[in-house]
């Protein structure tokens, strides 16, 4: 879609100038308070379930353990703000993402999706998406995943538009940050999980 490729790129390239000072600022916190590296590189699966890097502030301190005993307090606020998902306006800006779609989730999910919950590599993953304003990181993965084919099904400018609406409303309101014990969500185990 030229149309939303378009907006893509006016989104991500007004959000990286007009956002500069503070993602700096943001940057220069994570450095004194969890240390370098200030950004977290991982490899995800893009559209047709091809890898790039994502990036993102680090929210974690580096080691070994569970995430939600390395997430700082700082960190928890970069994440329940959404501040830490800055940086992917640079994944929107190549081309690797998209402002909307479904979030782009661990490569080694992959094999574990039925082929209906395989659609959502059908789409570029998004910054946001439909599943993120309808319970977040509360939602059942089951729900979740049908939430990200639903949107490829029924994919227009029009949803898009609703759904960064919904989003601002969401990130300001802070609600689905977290699953109970989780720093985001528990695992997908695959289907029932």
């Amino acid at each position: 879609m030229i149309v939303k490729r378009g907006f893509d790129l006016v989104v991500a390239t007004t959000g990286l100038v007009v956002l500069l000072v503070p993602m700096a600022a943001i940057g220069a916190a994570v450095r004194l308070t969890i240390g370098s590296p200030v950004l977290f590189r991982q490899t995800r699966p893009g559209r047709h379930g091809q890898p790039f890097e994502l990036l993102k502030f680090r929210t974690m301190r580096l080691g070994d353990g569970p995430d939600a005993e390395r997430l700082t307090s700082f960190g928890r606020f970069l994440r329940s703000t959404s501040l830490d998902e800055l940086p992917e306006l640079w994944n929107i800006l190549k081309g690797d993402m998209s402002v909307v779609g479904p979030r782009p989730l661990l490569m080694e999910y992959l094999a574990l999706y039925s082929p209906r919950q395989a659609r959502r590599h059908e789409v570029r993953p998004g910054l946001t998406g439909l599943a993120q304003v309808q319970g977040r990181n509360l939602a059942a993965w089951e729900e979740r995943l049908e939430l990200d084919v639903q949107y490829v099904e029924t994919r227009s400018v029009g949803l898009d538009l609703r759904i960064v609406g919904r989003t601002i409303g969401t990130v300001l309101r802070r609600e689905g940050i977290s699953g109970d014990g989780e720093a985001t969500m528990a695992p997908f185990r695959g289907s029932g999980s």
